[in-house]
């Protein structure tokens, strides 16, 4: 039964990292690990788990960042036990583990600056500050001396960990994330309809799904574009961005009527349930949570071959890979909806290609390599 802390910015919430870390506290606490969370939130509050809050702002990111790593390291110093695991550089104490979603030197600078959720000259300044501000943390945490191990959320990520800092090149271990294909799973014909009143959408005719937030990065312009070219097809989108700026561009391609914008929401699965296809078009992936849950709910993937993505997303097979581009993705909505029977076909390859992904494996594989660490 070995100690394990766990620090992160949230544990659980709306957002995939956060996602699985709720389940790696849960699955270790489950384990009969005592397990410390040192966090701003956590949605792990019982007594299987020792929980030390980090209060404090939490955006800005150019203040409510270096306020976190201050007084999280302070916090970790205080109350760490057994194995300490960090999400991202966010303490400035030397830790056993740190677990990488997003690897800011591989990424650099021009898709920091497009994942501005506003399009403004201050939001521009911003996310450069947050950039240069998280580029700074990860160069000086992610140093053979300050750590004894690297976890990478896909294999893409390990790549660009191996490349961008190759001192740590050893010490990178792949553990992917997991999804629930219980909650996530193919709709039936009585889901499906309730899910179409629910947002709105025409009984029949076809849908595709936009998940998540960061739309510049994730390529959202093209995809409400690919509209005009795909005669009958509507888009929901659900997630945070500047819907405004994107409702305008949906005038602009009249398609106003067909794009539908659902905000942030917790009932994913009946977006999924509503749709046809997922479209995820975007500049950098690591390893997509929303792509496993539209593929467990047997949706094909129309996307960028990104990590994490690519393990799962075989093109004519499980969908069709596209650049984000308007053109490439309306031609992919139009291959589906010329041949009826080729989605549900895609999105049953897809489904089986998530069998190897799940939460109890995803934990099993931080346990065994706690266990290799700590010999």
């Amino acid at each position: 039964m070995p100690d394990v802390t766990i620090v992160a910015m949230d544990v659980g919430g709306i957002g995939g990292m956060e996602l699985q870390l709720e389940q790696l506290v849960r699955g270790l606490a489950a384990a009969g690990d005592r397990v410390t969370v040192i966090a701003r939130t956590s949605t792990v509050l019982d007594d299987s788990v020792s929980f030390h809050r980090v209060r404090g702002p939490t955006r800005p990111f150019a203040i409510a960042y270096p306020w976190f790593v201050l007084l999280a390291s302070v916090l970790v110093r205080r109350h760490r036990r057994g194995i300490v695991q960090t999400t991202g550089a966010i303490v400035l104490s030397r830790v056993d583990l740190i677990a990488v979603h997003y690897c800011h030197r591989a990424v650099g600078r021009r898709t920091a600056a497009s994942t501005a959720s506003r399009r403004s000259a201050l939001f521009a300044v911003h996310a450069q500050l947050a950039h240069a501000l998280s580029l700074l943390g990860e160069r000086f945490c992610l140093r053979p001396t300050r750590l004894r191990g690297v976890i990478a959320v896909s294999e893409g990520v390990a790549v660009e960990l191996r490349a961008s800092y190759p001192r740590l090149a050893s010490l990178v271990t792949v553990i992917a994330n997991g999804v629930d294909r219980d909650r996530f799973a193919p709709a039936s014909a009585a889901e499906r309809l309730a899910a179409h009143s629910q947002f709105g959408l025409p009984p029949v005719g076809p849908c595709a799904a936009f998940v998540g937030g960061d739309w510049g990065r994730k390529g959202l312009r093209p995809a409400i574009e690919a509209l005009a070219e795909a005669d009958g097809w509507h888009l929901i989108v659900a997630g945070r961005g500047d819907a405004a700026a994107f409702r305008q561009l949906a005038e602009a391609a009249d398609v106003s009527d067909r794009v539908h914008f659902l905000g942030t929401t917790d009932d994913t699965p009946s977006v999924y349930h509503a749709a046809d296809a997922l479209v995820l078009p975007s500049a950098y992936e690591t390893f997509s949570m929303v792509a496993y849950e539209a593929a467990a709910c047997g949706l094909p993937l129309i996307a960028t071959a990104l990590s994490g993505i690519e393990d799962i997303l075989v093109d004519g097979v499980t969908g069709y890979r596209v650049q984000p581009d308007a053109g490439a993705i309306a031609a992919a909505l139009r291959k589906l909806a010329a041949a009826p029977a080729s989605g549900p076909r895609m999105g049953a390859a897809a489904r089986r290609m998530t069998a190897e992904y799940t939460w109890q494996k995803m934990v099993a594989r931080h346990r065994a390599l706690y266990s290799q660490i700590g010999g």
